[in-house]
């Protein structure tokens, strides 16, 4: 499969993804980044295993000191990304909320209703917890 064929299924997948993701409920969206703080931390050693070699590689590759830092996953990086997924799975659910609600003349109300993007694209490099942060908040709202 070449590049364009396959990001153009990726793009479908993650549309229909969208859409599961924009029905369902606050507390299935806050249930998943519960458990995906509690799979991090389950996941801690596999981690560690999977980074080494990343940073590994980075050297191999002469990627410079500032450049490893970022790739780098700590414990306390680690514990950062777990804390955040729990923080943004306890503020209150943007998704429906109905902001700027005024009458017009003719007695219409008119407001803004805040509803889930869909698919977002994030381009990034060498940040493996801003995957998780992106990630969490993109689940969320």
């Amino acid at each position: 499969m070449d590049v364009a064929a396959y990001m153009t299924e990726l793009g479908q997948q993650a549309r229909a993804a969208s859409r599961e993701v924009a029905r369902s409920s606050t507390a299935v969206r806050n249930q998943a980044l519960l458990a995906t703080a509690a799979a991090l931390d389950a996941a801690r050693s596999e981690l560690a295993t999977a980074n080494s070699k990343d940073l590994e590689r980075g050297r191999e590759n002469g990627l410079d000191s500032a450049m490893l830092d970022r790739l780098e996953l700590t414990s306390q990086r680690i514990d950062a990304m777990i804390e955040g997924l729990r923080q943004v799975a306890a503020l209150p659910d943007p998704v429906g909320v109905i902001t700027d609600m005024t009458y017009r003349p003719s007695g219409i109300q008119v407001g803004k209703m805040r509803v889930p993007l869909g698919v977002i694209g994030i381009i990034y490099e060498s940040r493996p917890n801003v995957t998780v942060e992106a990630a969490s908040l993109c689940l969320k709202s």
